[in-house]
């Protein structure tokens, strides 16, 4: 039986990435560009993710994945607005996302950046998640194909 966390239980890297959509590598990685990001560690450097910031790391996912932000545009972000501000543009805060996008008319990426991508349309944001559930499916009959070759083994 699987008992349900409580919102401010803390969270393993596990949880997290599961709740968050993003792998676990991907987290570590963030930790090591982003100093604001700093879960707890316990004894063997098991992660520990609080509440807050399983918030800044869904901003930071926000920005970078849907906003088209670069490691360094999230970085600047953070030292000109702070953390708040992080999380109330991925939240969609208006006033936050103005301000933020200001920001980014101020200080274009530097060339070696990469450009912000171009946002989809519905009709191709529905193909897109198509092509992504047949692989998924096809993903799903290779393992199955796979899986008693494992037993065998």
């Amino acid at each position: 039986m699987v008992v349900a966390k409580g919102p401010d239980a803390f969270r393993t890297i596990s949880e997290a990435s599961d709740e968050l959509g993003v792998p676990q590598h991907v987290l570590r990685f963030w930790e090591t560009r982003f100093s604001f990001i700093r879960p707890m560690k316990r004894a063997g450097g098991r992660r520990f993710y609080r509440r807050q910031d399983l918030e800044v790391l869904a901003g930071v996912r926000t920005l970078l994945h849907l906003q088209g932000y670069t490691i360094k545009g999230v970085q600047r972000l953070h030292k000109e607005f702070g953390v708040k501000r992080l999380i109330e543009a991925a939240g969609g805060d208006p006033e936050a996302v103005a301000i933020l996008e200001a920001e980014r008319a101020a200080h274009p990426e530097t060339p070696d950046d990469a450009s912000p991508p171009v946002p989809l349309s519905e009709g191709a944001r529905v193909r897109l998640y198509a092509v992504l559930s047949e692989l998924d499916a096809a993903k799903a009959r290779i393992d199955a194909l796979l899986a008693p070759s494992i037993l065998n083994s």
